[in-house]
C-alpha cells in the first residue's frame, strides 16, 4: 500500500511493502517498529539507525515529535489522494496552528509571547516530560496569536499550549 504524507509543502512518498520493510521517497529500508509505552511514544530501527518519536493524531493531522522537531503530517492512501484529486481540491491548510503538548508534562519555558512574530523551527515551549526537556519548535513562519500556557503550569497530552497564525 502506498501513501503520500505531507508536512508543509514537502510530500513524502512511503510504500509499505510488508511488516519488516518500507520504501521512503524511492528508497528501502528495513525497519522495526515498536509501541515503548503505554503513551505514544515508538520506537523505530530503520537499517540499523535508531530513533524514538511521540506520534498521535489531531484535528490537524499526525502529531510526531522527533528529535526536538513537532512535525503536523496529513496522511492520504492512494484512493483518498485520487479522489481529492479528481474533486480538485488541495490539502487543507488551516489559517492557525495550534501547538498541544505531545505528552503530560510541566512547562519550563516559553520564550514567546502574543503578537510576536517568528520563524519555523523558532522554540515555542520547553516542556519537561520524563525528566527530559523537549523543544517544541514551529513547524512555519507566522505569529503567536495567543498563549496559554506559563512556566510552572502542569499540562495533559494534547492540551493546546498557543496558537501561531
Amino acid at each position: 500500500m502506498k501513501y503520500v504524507a505531507t508536512t508543509g509543502d514537502r510530500e513524502i512518498t512511503v510504500e509499505i511493502v510488508d511488516e519488516h520493510h518500507v520504501i521512503v521517497d524511492g528508497v528501502s529500508y528495513e525497519i522495526d517498529f515498536e509501541s515503548v509505552s503505554e503513551q505514544t511514544v515508538y520506537s523505530l530501527l530503520a537499517n540499523n539507525q535508531s530513533h524514538e518519536a511521540l506520534v498521535y493524531e489531531s484535528e490537524d493531522g499526525w502529531q510526531v515529535l522527533l528529535h526536538g522537531s513537532q512535525y503536523v503530517l496529513v496522511v492520504e492512501d492512494e484512493r483518498e489522494r485520487r479522489l481529492r484529486a479528481s474533486l480538485g481540491g488541495g490539502i487543507p491548510q488551516n489559517v492557525d496552528f495550534h501547538l498541544r503538548a505531545p505528552m503530560p508534562g510541566l512547562i519550563v519555558t516559553v520564550p514567546v509571547e502574543d503578537g510576536q512574530e517568528i520563524e519555523k523551527g523558532d522554540v515555542l515551549v520547553v516542556l519537561e516530560s520524563m525528566k527530559m526537556q523537549n523543544e517544541l519548535k514551529s513547524p512555519r513562519p507566522g505569529k503567536v496569536s495567543r498563549v496559554r500556557v506559563k512556566p510552572g503550569d502542569s499540562v495533559e497530552q494534547r492540551d493546546t499550549l498557543l496558537s501561531v497564525i
